[in-house]
């Protein structure tokens, strides 16, 4: 993975068929996805339950550009290996999952990823002004975790803050939730660049029309796009 700031739409498989995720991967990233955005949830850290690492390790030969896991899960640390034999590119952890982020960050990229810290809509951007060193990722959330299809929660100022903290790191800054071409520019114009995408991206296509996934990914990325200038 090399670093720019190029807008990157990431769709999460969590709004995919689940009974084709091999051929929902490979049309989303034949349509023009940047990433592939793997939501882990545990029904503890937030109420659903998704993948643990053999279903990730099983989406992993489908993917072809960048596996972006971001793990809803508390505690993270002791899978942490477990996500890096499945084959993340991108380990995301919450700041609020537990006490010791600088420890699991630092065990995310010693076992040979990158770093993602996410942070829930009630945390500020502060809870991570002393972790920018060890991250690659900061993954806003503009929804609160646990489920696809909620509505958007406006997250500019933090956004903003963030990007002034980041100043030249090479860290990106992830929005994941309620993206569509309508909010997109919102989140952009603020400093963000990856940007998840569920129902945004799936909704209305499916293995047998893809090109709506095109179309979709397409109207978000102008969208975006043109707020980034």
């Amino acid at each position: 993975m090399s670093f720019d700031r190029a807008i990157k739409i990431a769709p999460s498989i969590l709004s995919a068929d689940f009974a084709n995720f091999g051929q929902e991967i490979q049309a989303i990233e034949a349509q023009g996805a940047d990433w592939v955005h793997v939501d882990v949830m545990d029904g503890h850290f937030v109420p659903n339950l998704t993948f643990g690492p053999q279903a990730v390790k099983a989406f992993r030969p489908h993917v072809k550009t960048v596996m972006d896991v971001h793990l809803m899960i508390a505690p993270v640390d002791p899978y942490i290996d477990a996500y890096a034999d499945a084959g993340a590119d991108v380990l995301t952890a919450h700041v609020e999952a537990g006490p010791h982020i600088h420890r699991t960050l630092q065990a995310i990229r010693g076992a040979g990823m990158k770093a993602g810290v996410a942070l829930n809509p009630g945390t500020s951007a502060d809870a991570v002004a002393h972790l920018l060193d060890l991250t690659d990722v900061i993954c806003v959330m503009t929804v609160n975790p646990g489920f696809g299809g909620q509505k958007f929660i406006d997250m500019t100022v933090k956004i903003a803050e963030l990007r002034a903290m980041i100043g030249d790191r090479p860290v990106h800054i992830e929005i994941d939730g309620g993206v569509t071409p309508e909010t997109a520019p919102l989140v952009v114009a603020a400093g963000a660049d990856v940007l998840v995408a569920g129902s945004g991206v799936f909704k209305g296509g499916s293995v047998a029309k893809p090109e709506v996934y095109g179309e979709n990914i397409r109207a978000i990325r102008s969208a975006a796009e043109a707020a980034q200038g």
